[in-house]
């Protein structure tokens, strides 16, 4: 579906010529519209949130699968860096599960209260920098967190519109990867999984992170749908 044929869809016809003029200035169509389809489901979005991408959806799709197969009850999930919630709102509309979002940014969280509350979703929303606020054990953390690195060359329209704070990261994208894993043993259980989102080319580096801070654990790097290591992995029993 093109930009235009997606304004068409959504954007109220007495809105459209408005939509257009923003389209034109560069506007990403879904901040023009107000609201993005993730996973079959309709969520808010703006300018103080990431755009979720159909990257995430596999995420999403691939952390159930793994929750299928290792669990047999309800778990209890935490998703840092939650945006505008879709991650956190969607697993609890497919799964059996008690979950709490985290962000740094108030705006987001505005943002995300919004859609749980549209999805009829109960989610412990939580203002926190990565664990600073997080006090639980849990079954799951889950994260897409900001994992460009500030010299990377990314497209004009993501630069210009969309948030850097959920963009960018230090020490060459890999800054919150390593900030979570080396913390996260605190904030799990045993039997337990983290999975993460990535950079298509962190694939190995991410991995021997991993093996540092877990190094009995179960470690795989996953594809997306056009092929690049995309996803990360960690099972512990």
């Amino acid at each position: 579906m093109t930009d235009f044929e997606y304004l068409e869809k959504y954007l109220p016809k007495d809105k459209l010529k408005d939509g257009l003029v923003a389209l034109k200035k560069g506007l990403p169509v879904q901040y023009i519209v107000g609201s993005v389809n993730f996973y079959g489901l309709e969520f808010k979005v703006d300018k103080n949130v990431l755009i979720p991408r159909f990257e995430t959806e596999l995420l999403v799709a691939k952390t159930i699968d793994y929750i299928r197969k290792y669990f047999n009850k309800e778990v209890n999930i935490l998703d840092i860096g939650t945006g505008s919630g879709v991650i956190a709102i969607t697993l609890s509309k497919k799964i059996k599960a008690k979950v709490t979002a985290s962000d740094i940014s108030l705006q987001a969280l505005k943002i995300a209260n919004e859609n749980a509350e549209k999805h009829n979703a109960y989610i412990n929303f939580i203002h926190s920098d990565l664990f600073a606020n997080i006090f639980d054990k849990f079954d799951v953390i889950i994260s897409n967190p900001p994992y460009i690195a500030y010299d990377e060359v990314i497209e004009e329209k993501v630069k210009n519109n969309e948030p850097h704070i959920a963009l960018y990261a230090k020490n060459n994208g890999l800054y919150f990867y390593e900030e979570i894993l080396k913390e996260a043993k605190d904030y799990l259980n045993k039997k337990s999984i983290l999975a993460f989102e990535i950079g298509c080319t962190q694939g190995d580096k991410l991995s021997s992170l991993a093996k540092k801070y877990f190094p009995k654990a179960i470690i795989t790097v996953e594809k997306d749908y056009p092929g690049k290591d995309r996803y990360l992995f960690i099972i512990n029993n």
